[in-house]
């Protein structure tokens, strides 16, 4: 895909995210990598709902700023999943509702905060683990998913919000919303004993799509 599609297509998708309630305000930060090893970051405060993709920040590959408007002060969230996980295409992070209430319980389970619900919660996310509180631009985030060593492509920040890397702009954003949607349902069925999948039916869609799962 050509760096101008790319620019479009993270409008697009922003858009759509922050029209359908995802995020709001000026809220969450998008990223993704070009074609020339750079990334396009959305810029500090901007909202999804307008963004300009002549506007969008530009990094290199060396993460300099080069073109566009200042970055979002949480590109090192960003460049920690690129440097973590060769592959990785796109990068999305939101301040989605029930992602973030779910990690504000106190029962949540941080090596993986969703409950096997779905199996396309499994399949697009694996396990999500779940970080802890830091101050927004903090980066100790990037330091965070680091640590990970690269294991989780999910993760959700406590009390602020969920990050998914994936291997393009577009499945970063299907896997962020499988992420939401499954929060969702588990807050929805708390203290409902809803059933969960087994440990051999998670085996079983493990090993016949080839996933990560440790």
């Amino acid at each position: 895909m050509s760096e101008d599609a790319l620019r479009e297509e993270i409008c697009y998708w922003a858009a759509s995210m922050f029209n359908r309630g995802l995020t709001g305000g000026g809220s969450g930060n998008l990223s993704a990598r070009t074609p020339d090893g750079g990334l396009l970051v959305t810029p500090t405060g901007a909202s999804l709902a307008r963004l300009d993709p002549a506007r969008l920040s530009k990094l290199d590959a060396e993460g300099r700023h080069v073109a566009g408007d200042p970055p979002t002060k949480e590109v090192a969230l960003h460049t920690a999943f690129y440097d973590s996980r060769p592959g990785t295409g796109g990068v999305v992070h939101l301040h989605s509702t029930y992602a973030t209430a779910l990690s504000m319980l106190p029962d949540a389970d941080p090596d993986n905060l969703l409950p096997p619900l779905t199996a396309y919660a499994i399949m697009r996310l694996g396990k999500v683990a779940l970080l802890g509180h830091f101050r927004p631009g903090d980066p100790a985030m990037g330091d965070a998913v680091r640590a990970l060593g690269g294991r989780r492509s999910a993760v959700v920040l406590a009390n602020h919000g969920p990050v998914v890397a994936a291997k393009s702009f577009e499945a970063a954003v299907f896997a962020t919303e499988e992420l939401e949607e499954t929060a969702r349902l588990a807050m929805l069925t708390r203290g409902q004993n809803p059933r969960l999948l087994t440990e051999a039916e998670i085996a079983d869609i493990v090993e016949t799509f080839g996933l990560e799962w440790d």
